[in-house]
């Protein structure tokens, strides 16, 4: 699972970010003042599943189990999650590390 984090500087330019990642289809998973926490699910090519399902049909059973394994990988550890936030010192004391929105946009639009 990947946590990418977005700079804001005050909690209306966190809702203008909230709301252009609500259009490629994040979903706010907790928002307090200081932040807002995104997630987009991800559950895998459309085109494996069925390639996988073809193959457990007609051929071996086991590719099921295997297709089940991809499915959860996608939804579980590729599915990328966005902390928008106003802060920029981590709770260690340390910078945060931004990233920019064309990155978190390949990642969420990545096929595999």
């Amino acid at each position: 699972m990947s946590l990418f984090i977005l700079h804001a500087d005050n909690s209306k330019e966190m809702d203008k970010i909230s709301e252009d990642l609500s259009q490629n289809k994040f979903k706010v998973i907790e928002k307090q003042d200081n932040y807002i926490l995104m997630k987009k699910k991800r559950y895998g090519n459309l085109l494996i599943h069925a390639v996988c399902l073809i193959i457990a049909l007609s051929f071996i059973g086991i590719v099921i189990f295997i297709n089940v394994v991809y499915f959860a990988y996608s939804f579980l550890w590729a599915s990328p999650n966005v902390l928008i936030t106003t802060e920029t010192v981590g709770d260690d004391g340390e910078p945060l590390k931004f990233s920019n929105m064309d990155e978190i946009l390949n990642q969420a639009t990545r096929l595999i």
